[in-house]
């Protein structure tokens, strides 16, 4: 669609291009922002304690008010678009693990709905604007189509990356993996000529698990298989750094910048009789990391052989609280301590968003210590483990107050509350 003065005058807001030329900056910053979006969300729900519904919600309000900063613009501006991307990829996350943490949706169920929607987006897009290039971000619909696009490809990414962790059980720095291997796939596929719109998006999602699995290997405790220990404030104070220096740069240099409306030019490495071929290939690269999911599966892996070992030896073993506790870090202790604190403070109050999120957070908390409290304390460890999966199953499965509150106070009890 070739843009001229006719043209122009037509449409209901003619814009220069809103979004950056697609260069190896693009790419750095995206996976940045992925990477902050994994970890900076995790921080604030249960480092700080807010919540996943009310981060959610907070994360909502900042993000209309980036966007609406957003579509104000005439033009490209890094610090604005960048911003926007920061805030939706936390925003997409914290949607995702609502989905999953809070109302409990199976993680297959939800990346079925998000590839459903995002198909639904783009469908709308064509029909509409008969173009799904980048280079063509010059009217508020189109801009408007292209930030949906990308809430729900950051909500995609989530659900794709954490149900392949809970497919396969590997590590963070494992699963990084097989997105980097697509991503090369398709990359490939885009240099020797497949159509350059459906290499972007195809990336674009992939990078979303890549980016989170990356913060989930910075950030988990250093003990072999699991991560480099940096915590989740320190990985995004770092990332969010790197995306400032980044944007400055880009700022100054303008490097990124593209000139005009540019969808009419023929792309530099399409060859549209390659087109099938190499849609053909990566549909094979798609059918053989299924089947790699599936094998992984089938292996016996963490989360499997949690499900499959049924109660815990030590779960009946006879300690205090002051054995229970006695070889764990004293901060440990106090986080958990504060967060079945918490539980029973809703439980109290009757409210059960409160107590669900709760809980959402010691699991999420007890499970990232796992490594580093097993191998102090195995005994101690199991033991605690064990009153963990009643707390679980009162309030995820029996649901009865008072099977609840025995529970919770009895976790308490044993972690010196």
């Amino acid at each position: 669609m070739t843009t001229n003065t006719a043209t122009r005058s037509a449409v209901p807001r003619a814009l220069l291009n809103k979004v950056p030329e697609v260069t190896i900056w693009f790419w750095l910053i995206k996976i940045l922002c992925t990477t902050v979006g994994e970890s900076f969300a995790d921080w604030i729900n249960l480092q700080l304690g807010v919540g996943l519904v009310a981060t959610a919600v907070i994360f909502t309000v900042v993000f209309a008010i980036v966007l609406g900063w957003q579509l104000s613009t005439r033009q490209y501006k890094p610090a604005a678009y960048w911003l926007t991307v920061v805030v939706v990829s936390v925003t997409g996350t914290l949607y995702t693990d609502i989905l999953t943490d809070q109302l409990g949706v199976p993680l297959w169920l939800s990346s079925s709905v998000f590839a459903v929607a995002l198909a639904a987006v783009f469908g709308t897009w064509w029909a509409r604007e008969r173009t799904l290039s980048i280079h063509s971000i010059i009217t508020l619909p189109r801009e408007a189509f292209y930030w949906l696009a990308v809430l729900v490809t950051f909500a995609l990414g989530t659900a794709t990356g954490d149900w392949t962790l809970e497919l396969t059980g590997w590590s963070p720095g494992t699963s990084v993996l097989l997105p980097l291997a697509l991503i090369a796939i398709v990359t490939a596929c885009w240099r020797l000529g497949a159509n350059p719109v459906l290499a972007f998006w195809l990336i674009y999602v992939l990078t979303r698990p890549l980016g989170a699995n990356l913060g989930d290997w910075l950030a988990a405790p250093k003990i072999p298989d699991q991560g480099l220990g940096l915590g989740t404030l320190v990985t995004s104070l770092i990332f969010l750094s790197a995306i400032l220096a980044t944007v400055v740069y880009l700022t100054f240099t303008k490097s990124d910048v593209i000139e005009g409306h540019r969808a009419a030019r023929t792309p530099k490495y399409h060859r549209p009789a390659r087109e099938l071929p190499l849609i053909a290939v990566m549909a094979v690269a798609t059918i053989a990391a299924g089947s790699l999911l599936s094998w992984a599966s089938a292996q016996p892996h963490t989360n499997a052989a949690a499900e499959k070992e049924g109660p815990n030896p030590a779960a009946n073993a006879n300690l205090t609280p002051a054995q229970s506790t006695a070889n764990f870090p004293k901060e440990d202790v106090a986080q958990f301590r504060a967060l079945v604190a918490g539980m029973d403070t809703a439980l109290t109050k009757n409210d059960q968003s409160a107590l669900n999120t709760a809980v959402d957070s010691y699991e999420k908390a007890w499970d990232d210590d796992q490594p580093k409290l097993e191998k102090l304390d195995k005994k101690a460890w199991g033991f605690i483990d064990g009153q963990n999966d009643a707390v679980f199953t009162s309030v995820r499965e029996t649901k009865n107050p008072d099977a609840e509150k025995q529970a919770v106070r009895t976790l308490l009890k044993t972690l010196g509350g």
